[in-house]
């Protein structure tokens, strides 16, 4: 065996520099890659001999992508390519319909860490309307408001950790708190940052469906990575322009919707999250796939089994497949053969920490003032809940204002508090994931809420396969009560000497 480090992602400015050192800019492309590989079916040649004939055939490479990618239809090739990008001044609305897609990789700047300025997005549907200005006195209503917030929590956080705030680091994170719950009453228009990472297979399906998307800031956004990629790599994203498919179905089912359902809009439900449906009997199935991989017989014998099992021979299934498990090992793989289906009620806020599930299937609805606001606990201990509130209240009917002549800018208007409806399926070792992440101690407040809601709802309907389902922190209490240990790799425990 012999593995060759074929290529790495470079900065741009060390590629600029190479070109002004003399290196042609044909072969500064990733194209060659997609090309070399894609030889490797049809071409005996060791593969990094197909590597460097095509850096030194490039022209020929880029016909060779072609002919692979559109005329035999042959798009894994374009996988290859790999592209990054800054993002900068994109707004909180926008960046949602980005994150939207799956196999990316995303680094944001974070509402939660960083103090906030006036930056901000005016959308160009609102631009020279009389929306306008109205968006800009709530845009200064938001710095006021996240200033005084911020500002008041800080202080209330620093009487209450006193010892925390003696150290720099210390009052970092407790400042980082106060920043966390101020960031509540920003608006979706807010500017933000990014670092952004896809392949160029991805990365065409993200340009055509942001092409169809109806922002004029999304498509702007479409435009701006298409020249930029096809600048350096033109023979592996061709397929770029939305099809009526995209265009217009989401419309097709707004004007079903609107004839085949209730007018009423539903109201808050009392809970954060409800799960709809579930595999039935979850328990079982499990034991019977992790049985069935351990053995030769097949799933129906194993299922039938299984269901004669009592108790404990099943709970003894668990027991040894968990025995092991450490708080940072994920269960094993049978358990995605189970399903759950939550629909949750979330905070903008909280949105931007669940849409980084990208292996969940989550379809949310637009935001919705009707569902309320979520206030955190902070903001009612500091008594400027009802500034807050106001706040919203402002928002929401700019918001309405704006549904009635251009509906699809209108969230623009509304604030980290409100919220929406997002449907979520899961399968159960993804949501081992969500929990041991988002239910820890150090996770934020709102989405921990949630994971901890989803959690107790899918423990009732499979209690066995939920046995270590929990928060990172609770993984070491969870695990003695179930095997009368501490698990090997215990986070608490001392290092040996």
């Amino acid at each position: 065996m012999k593995v060759i480090l074929a290529g790495f992602n470079l900065d741009a400015s060390v590629i600029d520099e190479a070109r002004a050192a003399g290196v042609a800019a044909e072969k500064l492309t990733p194209e060659v890659l997609s090309a070399a590989y894609a030889r490797i079916s049809r071409n005996p040649a060791p593969v990094n001999e197909l590597r460097a004939q095509a850096l030194t055939e490039v022209e020929k490479a880029r016909q060779s992508n072609r002919k692979i990618i559109f005329g035999m239809g042959h798009h894994s090739v374009a996988e290859h390519a790999v592209f990054n990008f800054d993002i900068l001044g994109i707004s909180r609305l926008a960046i949602e319909y980005l994150e939207h897609f799956r196999l990316c990789s995303f680094t944001e700047k974070s509402q939660r860490y960083i103090t906030l300025d006036n930056d901000f997005v005016m959308p160009g549907e609102l631009a020279g309307t009389p929306f306008e200005p109205r968006l800009r006195n709530l845009i200064a209503d938001q710095a006021r408001i996240y200033e005084q917030l911020h500002r008041t929590i800080f202080a209330r956080l620093q009487q209450r950790h006193a010892d925390l705030v003696a150290t720099r680091a210390g009052s970092v994170l407790v400042d980082g708190w106060a920043k966390e719950d101020a960031r509540y009453a920003t608006l979706l228009c807010t500017s933000g940052q990014l670092g952004f990472t896809a392949n160029a297979r991805n990365l065409e399906l993200i340009i055509k469906r942001l092409n169809a998307a109806p922002l004029e800031e999304v498509r702007d956004l479409a435009k701006q990575f298409y020249d930029a990629a096809v600048a350096v790599a033109p023979s592996i994203l061709l397929f770029t322009q939305p099809s009526p498919f995209d265009v217009e179905t989401r419309s097709d089912l707004s004007s079903l919707a609107r004839c085949a359902l209730p007018a009423q809009t539903d109201g808050p439900t009392a809970s954060d999250a409800s799960l709809i449906h579930c595999t039935p009997d979850a328990d079982r199935r499990v034991a019977a796939a992790l049985l069935h991989c351990a053995s030769s017989l097949s799933m129906s014998t194993c299922l039938q089994t299984v269901t004669a099992m009592d108790d404990a021979a099943l709970r003894k299934v668990f027991e040894t497949a968990f025995a092991r498990m450490e708080f940072y090992d994920a269960p094993p793989r049978e358990f995605e053969h189970i399903q759950l289906t939550f629909e949750v009620q979330i905070s903008a806020a909280a949105y931007g920490q669940l849409k980084r599930h990208r292996m969940m299937s989550q379809s949310a609805q637009s935001y919705l003032p009707s569902l309320g606001l979520t206030v955190p606990p902070a903001v009612e201990e500091a008594g400027l809940a009802d500034a807050f509130r106001a706040h919203g209240e402002v928002a929401a009917a700019l918001f309405a204002d704006i549904l009635a002549q251009q509906p699809d800018a209108a969230p623009y208007a509304l604030t980290n508090a409100h919220r929406r409806r997002v449907v979520v399926t899961t399968n159960l070792r993804d949501l081992y994931h969500f929990c041991r992440l988002r239910e820890d101690a150090h996770a934020q407040w709102d989405i921990r809420r949630l994971a901890a809601v989803m959690r107790e709802q899918a423990q009732r309907a499979m209690p066995l396969s939920t046995l270590l389902l929990c928060g990172k922190d609770s993984y070491v209490e969870r695990y003695c009560a179930l095997f009368g240990r501490r698990p090997a790799m215990d986070p608490a425990a001392p290092a040996a000497e």
